[in-house]
C-alpha cells in the first residue's frame, strides 16, 4: 500500500479508480467535481454527489455507503472527455447544519484502489480553524497519463461555497423563484413581450427522502433527519399476516417490543451498535431496563416520548410512534411469539418492520431464516446517536431454543439474547 503526504502524487492506469471515504468522528459526504482547463465545471451537471450520482454517462459515478463497502466515487479516467482536466473528489459537513465543522471529525482518510495496483491512501491533516469541507484529492491528466495528487485544503464556507468557486450554482435556501412581469391589460397598444429564456434550476444541496427501500440481511440505511424537530414522528410497525390459513388456524399472536435507550444514557462503545455480545459476558451495568410493549404503552408527551398504539391479537400490525429525536439514543424492535402459537418460523407469520418518518423515506426489515422453536427475534435497532439523523440496522438474531428470557438491550447499542426477564402473556 502506498501512502500520499499532503501534496504528494503518483501516477495511476487509465482503469476505474474507485475512492473510499472513511471516517471517525461526526459523518462526512463524499463528492466528486468534473474540472476543465479552466478550473471550472463545465455545467452544474459535473458535480456527481448524493443528489446527482452520475456524470459522463457512468464515467464518475457516486455510490452511497451500503453492505458492499463506504461511501465512494468511482472514476473511469479513460471514459472521460477530452475536455475534463481533472476529478476532484471533496468531503463536507452536512449542509443543512452550519454548526458543523470538519473538526468534529477525529479522522478522515482516503482510500484508492484500481484492479492490478496497490491501494493508495491519503489522510488529511487535521483541520481547526471552522472548515466545513475539504479537498481531498484529485485524479488529473499529465499528458497521455493519468496521475492521482494529495490535496487537504480546508474550506470554511463548506460544499456550497467550494462548489461554487469551482463555477457550480447551488440554490440557497432563501431563493426565490423568478417572476416574469404582468401581462398588459388587454386594451393596452403595448405588445406583448416574448417570455424570458428559462433558468437553469440551481443544483440543491439538501439531502433527499430515501423512497422506499428494503434492506438485506446484516444491512442497514440511515434517514436524514433534524434533532430538534418537534413535527417529527418516526413510525415503527410490527407487520403480519400470519403467512396461511393453517398457520392462523394454529395462532398467529406476535408482539412488538422497543426496548430503548435514552440519548442521556447512551455511548459509543468498543462494539458497534448492534453488535451480538455473548448471554452472561456483558457487564450487567451497561443494561438498559427501558422497554415499550403491550403492558408497558408508554408515553409522546414525557419520557420516553415512544408510544405503542395496541395490542394486536390477530394478524395485521401494532404500531410504535417515536417522537424527539433528540430525547432517543438506540430503540431495538423486536418481536414476541406466544407460547400458543406453537412451533412455527417468524417468517412464516409473514413478520417485517416497517419504520418511516413520513416525510418520504420508508425501510423495510424483512426475515429471512426459518428458525423455529424461537420465541424471540430481535428485528432491527434504530441508532438516533448519529448527528445527522437515524441509522436502522437489520438484526435478526433469535433466542436460544424453547426460551422465553427477553432480549437485552446495552447503553452502547449492543444487543444480548436470552438475558432479560421472562413473562408469559396469558399468566
Amino acid at each position: 500500500m502506498q501512502e500520499l503526504g499532503k501534496g504528494g502524487n503518483t501516477a495511476v492506469g487509465a482503469g476505474r479508480i474507485t475512492a473510499e471515504l472513511h471516517t471517525v468522528g461526526d459523518p462526512v459526504d463524499l463528492s466528486a467535481l468534473l474540472i476543465g482547463a479552466d478550473g471550472k465545471v463545465r455545467s452544474d451537471d459535473d458535480m456527481v454527489f448524493y443528489n446527482q450520482p452520475s456524470a459522463e454517462s457512468g464515467a464518475v459515478r457516486h455510490l452511497a455507503a451500503d453492505a458492499g463497502g463506504p461511501e465512494r466515487v468511482e472514476v473511469d479516467p479513460a471514459a472521460l472527455s477530452a475536455d475534463v482536466d481533472r476529478v476532484v473528489l471533496v468531503g463536507s459537513c452536512d449542509p443543512d447544519d452550519p454548526a458543523r465543522t470538519v473538526r468534529a471529525v477525529k479522522e478522515v482518510r482516503v482510500r484508492a484502489t484500481q484492479d492490478g495496483a496497490d491501494p493508495i491512501e491519503f489522510r488529511p491533516p487535521a483541520l481547526t480553524d471552522g472548515e466545513r469541507a475539504v479537498l481531498l484529492v484529485e485524479i488529473y491528466r499529465r499528458g497521455p497519463a493519468w496521475k492521482l495528487r494529495a490535496i487537504g485544503q480546508g474550506y470554511a464556507d463548506g460544499l456550497a461555497g467550494l462548489a461554487t468557486d469551482f463555477g457550480v450554482r447551488v440554490e440557497e435556501p432563501e431563493e426565490l423563484a423568478v417572476t416574469g412581469r404582468p401581462a398588459p391589460y388587454p386594451d393596452s397598444a403595448e405588445p406583448t413581450p416574448a417570455p424570458p429564456a428559462p433558468t437553469p434550476t440551481p443544483t440543491s444541496l439538501l439531502k433527499p427522502p430515501l423512497g422506499n427501500i428494503s434492506l438485506d440481511k446484516g444491512g442497514q440505511a440511515s434517514i436524514s433527519l433534524e434533532k430538534q424537530d418537534r413535527e417529527l414522528v418516526v413510525t415503527a410497525t410490527l407487520e403480519w399476516d400470519g403467512g396461511s390459513d393453517a398457520r392462523r388456524a394454529r395462532g398467529a399472536d406476535l408482539d412488538l417490543y422497543a426496548l430503548f435507550v435514552p440519548a442521556a444514557e447512551a455511548v459509543r462503545g468498543g462494539n458497534a451498535p448492534g453488535t451480538l455480545v455473548k448471554s452472561g459476558r456483558a457487564p450487567q451495568a451497561t443494561r438498559s431496563d427501558g422497554v415499550v410493549y403491550y403492558k408497558r404503552l408508554g408515553s409522546l408527551e414525557s419520557r420516553p416520548f415512544i408510544r405503542l398504539n395496541a395490542d394486536s391479537r390477530v394478524p395485521g400490525c401494532e404500531t410504535l410512534h417515536i417522537v424527539r429525536p433528540d430525547e432517543q439514543g438506540y430503540v431495538l424492535l423486536c418481536a414476541y411469539s406466544a407460547l400458543s402459537n406453537g412451533f412455527g418460523s417468524f417468517r412464516s407469520f409473514g413478520a417485517k418492520v416497517v419504520v418511516t418518518d413520513g416525510r418520504g423515506s420508508t425501510v423495510t426489515v424483512p426475515l429471512f431464516e426459518n428458525t423455529k422453536t424461537r420465541y424471540w427475534v430481535a428485528i432491527a435497532l434504530v441508532d438516533f446517536t448519529g448527528p445527522d439523523g437515524a441509522a436502522i440496522h437489520h438484526i435478526e438474531a433469535y433466542s436460544g431454543r424453547m426460551t422465553e428470557r427477553r432480549p437485552v438491550l446495552h447503553v452502547d447499542g449492543t444487543i444480548e439474547m436470552n438475558g432479560g426477564p421472562v413473562e408469559f402473556k396469558r399468566r
